[in-house]
């Protein structure tokens, strides 16, 4: 070996969701290959996690729906320059005579698959059997369905919020401080309870600085009256996160883009192994010495690295590291950091696909819809009447043409249902989840029952959403523990235990490699991510 030359650094990264890939790709791409050796370990044969794109009989399922914004304009770049913006209209800009800022050079979606397309968000919520902008608009549609007396009553409620504060010691609080009691009861506080299975007031508040951040009514009325004037250009960033209206979208669903980094990633040297989960975490001399992989007959294999991210969920993470004390190190977790793991909480969540004729909801905006007869235009419909067990309904339709096999014909609907891995809704055969689905759109009017559905398919996603309860408090001191190991980086939503959106995930991964490029040994800046107030909030 000449002078010039040093041996790589090994980087084994465990999942091959957004945070993986993520991080996979930062290393290898413009050459980076040449000083890391990448292996990426994903314990299914799929790519993406909870960004996945589901496959069914020529359709195709997004998990929770995707919308691909963020205030980070680091990762806009990044996800332009894997799949371009389009650069002609697609089959339902055609048909609808619609018109985007093209991309001068973009790709035809009507001939190419990677490619982004450009999409309009509308999303309404379903209460008391009447559908109310999301977020609450001043549209007068509100102020009929609310009606005058309850009009009254939640301008009064959010009046006495303003002036009377609660110390926000959890999520109640915190949402009664930015809405006012009454509009809390009608639209937080049971749908918090139905996403949760905890009530708000057992929730901290940090799951809402997080999800909700600065959005109010404040925030609410300045958006609806900004539409009554022109947008200056360049000024679309400034909108509340959960107020934007437009988005992009990778064609065939955010799969899609997941499934073209990891391609990208193995062609640009990075090794990739599905079915490949991590059993066991060995350690030695304050640092991470390898992982005990076990594929999909059983059988083990080691592997040493120099560099360990993990987006495994960190309750698995730490019983992986339980598992590898047993080795030769004789290492042992704490039995505190091993209580405090295991009682990290998750929501679960299941989706129910149901492929229909036809929708028996109007559409009485001013958006024009595919279908025949023409389908509404919502993207997600919140369903926050208590009645229901359905959380949200998806209308991949409207998300893209391109995930319908028949999109002029037929409806392609998700139920989304939040549950607890082996409860009883859960452990529900797919026939009787398939008819409780269909009841329930029976019920709300949105199908005419049985004979409107055409096919369905039901999906199970465990561990989808880390929780802010039972030992959630105590995260502080689990991540003290974990960054004691100076060559483990924890990343993304499951790897964090954050809420995080999928940039957010994307943006723990950036800051990983960076750390690991420049040999920064705080890992404060990879867990900042997403937490103050201020961060990719405002420009």
């Amino acid at each position: 070996m000449t002078d010039t030359q040093s041996p790589k650094e090994s980087v084994v990264i465990i999942g091959g969701g957004p945070a993986g890939l993520t991080a996979a790709w930062e290393l290898v791409k413009d050459g980076g290959s040449s000083r890391y050796d990448v292996t990426v370990l994903e314990a299914t044969r799929e790519f993406g996690g909870i960004s996945r794109t589901v496959k069914y009989n020529g359709n195709r399922m997004d998990i929770g729906g995707h919308r691909f914004f963020s205030k980070d304009d680091r990762i806009m770049q990044w996800w332009r320059e894997m799949l371009p913006l389009q650069g002609a209209p697609s089959y339902d800009d055609k048909k609808l005579g619609r018109h985007h800022d093209l991309e001068a050079g973009g790709p035809d979606p009507e001939v190419e698959d990677e490619v982004m397309l450009k999409r309009h968000r509308v999303s309404r919520i379903f209460w008391n059997h009447h559908f109310f902008d999301y977020p609450i608009s001043l549209s007068a549609a509100t102020l009929r369905s609310m009606g005058f007396i309850l009009t009254m009553k939640v301008g009064f409620s959010y009046l006495w919020s303003m002036i009377h504060k609660l110390p926000e010691t959890n999520l109640e609080n915190f949402y009664i401080n930015r809405f006012g009691k009454k509009l809390y009861s009608m639209f937080f506080e049971g749908y918090t309870e139905k996403l949760w299975g905890r009530h708000p007031s057992q929730i901290s508040a940090d799951w809402g600085a997080q999800r909700v951040k600065g959005l109010s009514i404040v925030e609410v009325l300045k958006n609806a009256f900004s539409k009554l004037f022109p947008k200056k250009k360049g000024k679309e960033k400034e909108v509340e996160t959960s107020l934007i209206e437009e988005f992009w979208y990778p064609k065939l669903g955010p799969g899609q883009l997941w499934e073209t980094v990891e391609r990208r990633c193995r062609e640009n040297g990075a090794t990739v192994r599905t079915d490949a989960k991590v059993v066991a975490i060995k350690q030695a001399d304050g640092k991470i010495s390898s992982v005990v992989v076990e594929d999909a007959n059983g059988e083990r294999s080691e592997l040493h690295a120099d560099q360990f991210i993990s987006s495994m969920p960190i309750k698995d993470l730490v019983a992986a590291l339980e598992q590898g004390a047993n080795g030769d190190e004789k290492a042992e977790v704490p039995a505190e950091m091993q209580r405090v793991a295991k009682g990290l909480p998750y929501r679960d969540f299941v989706t129910v696909g149901l492929l229909v004729k036809r929708v028996r909801l109007r559409n009485t905006t001013t958006i024009p819809t595919l279908g025949n007869p023409p389908i509404v235009p919502d993207c997600w419909i919140y369903v926050q009447d208590p009645g229901y067990k359905v959380g949200r309904l998806q209308i991949f339709n409207n998300w893209s043409p391109y995930l319908v096999k028949d999109v002029d014909n037929t409806v392609w609907i998700g139920l989304e249902y939040f549950c607890d891995e082996g409860d009883d809704f859960w452990n529900m055969s797919d026939d009787d989840a398939r008819k409780m689905a269909i009841d329930e759109l029976t019920r709300m009017q949105v199908i005419n029952g049985e004979e409107d559905v055409l096919d369905s398919h039901r999906e199970r996603v465990p561990k989808a959403y880390p929780a802010y309860f039972d030992t959630y408090a105590q995260m502080p001191e689990l991540i003290d523990y974990l960054d004691g190991f100076g060559n483990l980086y924890c990343v993304g939503r499951n790897g964090q235990h954050r809420y995080n959106n999928q940039d957010h995930s994307m943006a723990t991964a950036i800051e990983a490699v960076e750390d690991i490029r420049t040999g920064e040994t705080s890992k404060k800046n990879v867990w900042s991510v997403n937490t103050e107030k201020s961060y990719h909030e405002k420009k």
